[in-house]
């Protein structure tokens, strides 16, 4: 076999071209070798194909190359591509980079008054479409640029988390996991922006169960909320972002939730008992603190208790329940307040309000037997997407006079804080409503059937973006 070793070959005249064997020879290229084109290929069968620019192009108008294709990044806006003069077998090709055409669309524009896929000369077309690439070649003057390769596929990671659980809605490109019972937040995938791995979250504790006999409201459950910044809503003014701490990023495992229930009420003889905690996402909201009632022989049930809104007393301001127990930043709740008993000649014995997420419960004032405390209220949040109160106190049962007067009970605390009882009838307190964490109110009168109101039930929601 002979071989000839030179650096360059050139034709013999100035005729420009340079014959490589003889028609039917075989080269071949050995492994490992490498072919550089600095010129124009032709004939190798290749019309159409093109050669990747990976610098990525972004905002503006560019002119493409033939033979050239692009990865086109609109993230920060629109672009605008300008082809090339149009010649047979001339190509060009586009990818979307980012995954975001649909947000901010691709304008191709031809050259003069050529065409794209036969239309009207001159005109442009838009591209639209997450993770869409195109190639055009350009055919002749009757259908100009033709896209022979037309890819929607969007074959890329997902950028985002995907999670089950709960009862699953959506609201913009957020989706929100609502759990009003135990279940499980299982995230089988997170995105590789760390951003978008950052979920917003409220959790709400069982609110405390109202006293019962000449009883004080409960105090809400506990409330936690943290706003990420890529969800897009109006947090209440609990947000706890500014407190590193409270910042849950998100990995692929499963989230136990627990739903705390709403306190027991208090009936004539019993004291009632404390909201259960909530939690999720390694988060804990603890339950309301019971309201303050009139056991006989049980002085301590006067006392509100504490939990993450504290229960009112049935008298005296040292014996109200704190809230915010234990302490987080920013506070859980608040304190319940102090009711008032009443002395002769009218008795009267009107219950403190239980705290709220968003407000003390209020005191009655001192020698006033013929008022009893508002509950607290809870605070509004549209992490559920739209404008929700949750959190409010339990009021206190109106204080009933020996000449029977009636006087007027206690209102719940906004956010499903129930009613205290009037002095008169059965003397049953509200309740606290499902799944707001809202205390009980307090119940009156030393009957069989005189109790104070259940607590109301908490509620765990998980927001974050998904597209």
């Amino acid at each position: 076999m002979s071989e000839v070793k030179v650096n360059k070959i050139s034709p013999r005249t100035n005729c420009g071209t340079v014959t490589l064997g003889d028609s039917g020879d075989t080269f071949t290229i050995p492994s490992g070798a490498t072919i550089t084109n600095s010129g124009t290929a032709s004939g190798f069968g290749a019309t159409g194909e093109t050669s990747w620019d990976t610098t990525v192009k972004t905002t503006g108008t560019f002119t493409a190359t033939s033979g050239v294709g692009y990865f086109l990044n609109t993230t920060g806006g629109t672009i605008t591509v300008n082809l090339p003069a149009g010649a047979a077998g001339s190509s060009v090709a586009l990818a979307d980079y980012a995954g975001t055409w649909n947000d901010n669309n691709v304008t191709v524009t031809p050259n003069g008054s050529e065409k794209i896929g036969g239309g009207d000369g001159g005109g442009s077309v838009d591209l639209n479409t997450e993770g869409q690439s195109v190639t055009f070649v350009y055919v002749d003057g009757t259908q100009g640029w033709v896209n022979v390769i037309d890819s929607t596929s969007n074959v890329r990671s997902n950028p985002y988390i995907v999670a089950t659980g709960g009862c699953i809605t959506t609201s913009g490109n957020d989706k929100i996991h609502t759990f009003l019972s135990p279940g499980t937040f299982t995230v089988s995938c997170t995105g590789p922006c760390a951003a978008n791995n950052l979920v917003s979250y409220m959790v709400v504790a069982g609110g405390g169960g109202g006293g019962g006999d000449y009883g004080a409201g409960a105090g809400a459950g506990g409330f936690r909320e943290t706003k990420s910044p890529v969800t897009p809503y109006t947090a209440s003014p609990l947000c706890g972002y500014a407190t590193p701490a409270n910042r849950i990023t998100v990995t692929a495992t499963g989230y136990p939730i627990v739903i705390g229930g709403g306190g027991n009420k208090g009936t004539r003889d019993t004291s009632g008992t404390c909201g259960s905690n909530s939690s999720g996402l390694g988060i804990t909201s603890t339950g309301g603190g019971k309201g303050g009632m009139q056991v006989p022989g049980t002085p301590a049930s006067d006392n509100g208790y504490p939990g993450g809104s504290g229960g009112g007393s049935r008298y005296g301001p040292s014996c109200v329940g704190n809230g915010n127990t234990p302490p987080v930043t920013p506070p859980q709740g608040n304190n319940g307040g102090a009711g008032f008993q009443g002395g002769p000649p009218l008795g009267g014995h009107g219950g403190g309000g239980g705290g709220g997420a968003g407000a003390v419960g209020a005191t009655v004032p001192p020698g006033d037997s013929s008022a009893s405390g508002a509950g607290g209220n809870g605070v509004t949040t549209e992490i559920s997407a739209s404008p929700v109160a949750r959190g409010g106190g339990g009021g206190g049962a109106g204080g009933g006079g020996t000449h029977g007067q009636c006087y007027t009970p206690g209102p719940g605390g906004t956010g499903g804080g129930g009613a205290g009882a009037a002095d008169s009838g059965a003397g049953v307190g509200g309740a606290g409503t499902v799944n707001t964490g809202g205390g009980g109110g307090g119940g009156n009168l030393w009957t069989p059937t005189s109790c104070g109101g259940n607590g109301g039930s908490g509620v765990v929601i998980i927001r974050y973006k998904y597209q």
